[in-house]
């Protein structure tokens, strides 16, 4: 597993390079949703502190212990947040990057200000009008994130996109950029495990790498 991290820092490195970019400006998001923590520990031991989870009663029942057991550990929720769970959001992860709704932005900023404790946050753009899929829709993003900073006081520092599977994903990349130029945003979490290089291509500043590190869901890898 510490072979697979190492050829995807590799070629994060080498698409920084052809990109023309500064070496170590993409940050690299392991994600390890499905994963328990005896497949995450060999991760965390090659040197990875940044992770990604898609659903916050999963993480509980891994992170905390982890999290103990090496403080500087950075965990982003990447999964849709119910208002529910907004509590426990809060409380576990440094940074969730599916903001997306009113009721979510009050919700945390609730409970932000009930823990003292502020993850950062960025607002996920569905960037193909997706209807199953969450995020805010393009045209209503500006509106959104004014509101997020001016009714609730939340300090956005990024936007994030999973683009349709089925399609290029560089026009899509290249929107979330456009919006984060437009607010004045400098975070973009985009790209994954199939089209991370692209996203680096597009200004990603994080990408969002699971199976490329980890294997393939629910098998284990050595």
């Amino acid at each position: 597993m510490s072979e697979k991290l190492k050829a995807v820092r590799s070629n994060i490195a080498a698409a920084e390079l052809s990109a023309g970019r500064k070496e170590g400006s993409v940050t690299l998001v392991a994600v390890s949703k499905t994963f328990d923590a005896d497949d995450i520990r060999p991760v965390i031991d090659a040197g990875q502190r940044i992770f990604g989870e898609n659903r916050v009663q999963e993480a509980q029942s891994k992170w905390p212990d982890l999290k103990r057991d090496h403080p500087d550990i950075e965990l982003h929720l990447i999964g849709p947040l119910q208002s529910n769970k907004t509590a426990d959001a809060v409380a576990l992860f440094d940074v969730i990057e599916t903001v997306d709704r009113e009721k979510i932005a009050r919700t945390i900023a609730e409970e932000s200000r009930k823990q003292g404790r502020a993850p950062r946050l960025y607002v996920q753009v569905n960037t193909g009008s997706e209807p199953q899929k969450a995020g805010v829709a393009p045209d209503e993003t500006l509106d959104f994130v004014n509101l997020c900073r001016n009714e609730y006081d939340l300090a956005v520092e990024g936007l994030m996109c999973i683009p349709p599977f089925d399609e290029n994903p560089g026009p899509h990349f290249a929107l979330l950029e456009k919006l984060a130029r437009e607010l004045g945003v400098e975070r973009l979490s985009m790209g994954m495990s199939a089209d991370y290089e692209t996203a680096i291509a597009f200004g990603a500043t994080s990408v969002r790498v699971g199976s490329a590190i980890f294997g393939v869901r629910g098998k284990k890898t050595g």
